[in-house]
């Protein structure tokens, strides 16, 4: 058996190496481009293929792979949508993902990124490296004095609430569907705008669907109380940034860490040194002292990586020798 790895980072080399010596009786091979028209011919002759990017699998590169006789794909990350799936399904591929790298990793980074906020870690930085050793005006708050409210309470929205709670802050949470075990303890609210009324930090750990576009707007930061800060490591297109600078502008935010931004494709995981960023928008949160922007690196931990590495080639190892495997997505 054979599978080819598409998109391979160095950092992950190591742990394809550790899954390739476990598993003697398969060829992994690895290649650091991604799966697109240009190198879908790499793919001849392997079983199956395991992938990490949000650049586009379309129809063409789908029945490309079919003609190569490969119909098993396994992707690295949780993000399916950039695949022509309707496509895959007609063409009986077989897709899996990784839906949960390092809850974890995600939920550690999102608390350490408010803790920064609200001890105004930035400001003191800058004003520090100016030789300004004064404390006032920048006195800080504790969060175990935070009402948090957590918008989505999959795996990691649940790791934040088990370490939110570990600092004494309040919890409270919205979801859709909610867990068993939570709604319990009397933790959920009927609606995003008692979340909002009730929190004095916001966090978001839900998925990107058409119904959850923007789902921060000027609408929502309307409804928040004055001050609230915003965490974001869910994804970027649930904030509208236009309408979190305004409320930034006005007061209203405090502050917002952002792991992750609605047009970040262009930027985040790119050398930009020396160059201009094309980006208003961007360039406006990030200057600001008060917004901690990051390049969606929530979940780039050591365990996350072996993960991602690992049940991936396991899943695609599942689909070759039996068609099916957990986390399918068709």
């Amino acid at each position: 058996m054979k599978i080819l790895a598409y998109g391979v980072r160095d950092d992950e080399r190591p742990y394809f190496k550790a899954w390739q010596t476990a598993h003697p009786e398969v060829t992994v091979s690895l290649t650091p481009a991604i799966l697109d028209e240009h190198s879908v011919d790499e793919a001849a002759g392997c079983d199956g293929i395991s992938i990490l990017q949000t650049d586009p699998v379309g129809p063409a590169v789908f029945e490309r792979l079919v003609k190569e006789n490969v119909r098993s794909v396994s992707s690295r990350i949780v993000g399916t949508d950039a695949m022509a799936l309707d496509t895959a399904k007609k063409l009986g591929i077989k897709v899996t993902n990784v839906p949960a790298y390092s809850p974890a990793a995600i939920a550690e980074f999102t608390v350490s990124q408010l803790l920064q906020l609200l001890r105004n870690t930035r400001r003191f930085e800058a004003k520090i490296h100016a030789q300004d050793f004064r404390w006032a005006p920048d006195v800080s708050q504790e969060l175990n004095q935070q009402i948090v409210g957590v918008i989505g309470t999959g795996r990691i929205g649940r790791a934040a609430i088990q370490i939110y709670r570990g600092f004494g802050a309040k919890v409270v949470a919205y979801d859709v569907y909610h867990n068993p075990e939570l709604e319990k303890e009397g933790i959920y609210v009927d609606s995003l705008a008692d979340l909002y009324q009730a929190s004095t930090v916001i966090t978001l750990h839900a998925p990107a669907t058409k119904d959850d576009f923007h789902m921060l707007d000027q609408d929502a930061f309307a409804q928040m109380n004055d001050g609230v800060w915003i965490v974001n490591a869910g994804r970027g297109t649930l904030i509208d940034s236009q309408a979190l600078i305004t409320a930034l502008d006005s007061g209203k935010v405090a502050g917002a860490a952002l792991d992750t931004y609605e047009k970040e494709l262009p930027i985040f995981n790119h050398d930009l040194r020396g160059q201009q960023i094309d980006d208003p928008t961007f360039n406006n949160l990030f200057a600001r002292e008060n917004v901690l922007m990051t390049p969606h690196i929530a979940f780039y931990t050591n365990v996350a990586v072996k993960n991602m590495v690992t049940v991936s080639l396991d899943h695609n190892l599942s689909l070759i020798q039996t068609g099916a495997s957990e986390d399918q997505v068709i």
